[in-house]
């Protein structure tokens, strides 16, 4: 993921990155080691965010920063066109975390000055689509994943499900 959003359209050396959801700080320390000119993850879990500190510090990261914060919550406005690009890997937005999805994504288009990246059930394709299209926003399909989610809830009936997934580039229409 990372590796195409900095080779293919250059979204990451020098710029400043907003990663929304971003947990342990996996695509946050990715996009630092790619140079980035600040990487802010901003996460509601303070127990992930307590591992992407010790994370950042292991791989001697220091062109990073964190926000706790309800990404539902805040206000998005505040943060109008205030980073360059945006990378998220969110919730999937089903089940207990409907519409999850399209909340980060609102977010992301609304921070973002150039570029959101992110990934999203193809099933949601056309979904995603429209409400790009109502934003104002060009949705590219960058790439079609298969990702093995195991299973993590007491709902989940199975060890783990293959999914599709797509890896989305959203830009100003």
């Amino acid at each position: 993921m990372l590796y195409t959003i900095h080779n293919t359209f250059d979204d990451i050396q020098g710029k400043l990155v907003a990663d929304l959801g971003c947990g342990c700080g996996v695509l946050s320390i990715g996009a630092a080691m790619l140079e980035a000119g600040l990487c802010v993850g901003f996460d509601v879990d303070d127990d992930a965010l307590d591992t992407f500190r010790r994370n950042a510090e292991e791989f001697e990261v220091s062109n990073v920063d964190l926000v706790q914060c309800d990404l539902c919550a805040v206000r998005a406005e505040d943060y109008n066109n205030t980073f360059d690009t945006v990378i998220m890997n969110p919730p999937f937005g089903t089940k207990h975390n409907q519409g999850m999805d399209m909340k980060f994504l609102r977010a992301a288009v609304t921070m973002a000055k150039t570029a959101v990246y992110s990934l999203h059930k193809t099933s949601t394709r056309q979904h995603i689509q429209k409400k790009a299209n109502d934003w104002g926003m060009k949705m590219e399909v960058i790439a079609e994943l298969r990702y093995d989610l195991p299973a993590s809830y007491k709902f989940h009936k199975k060890k783990s499900v293959d999914i599709q997934v797509d890896f989305l580039r959203f830009s100003k229409a």
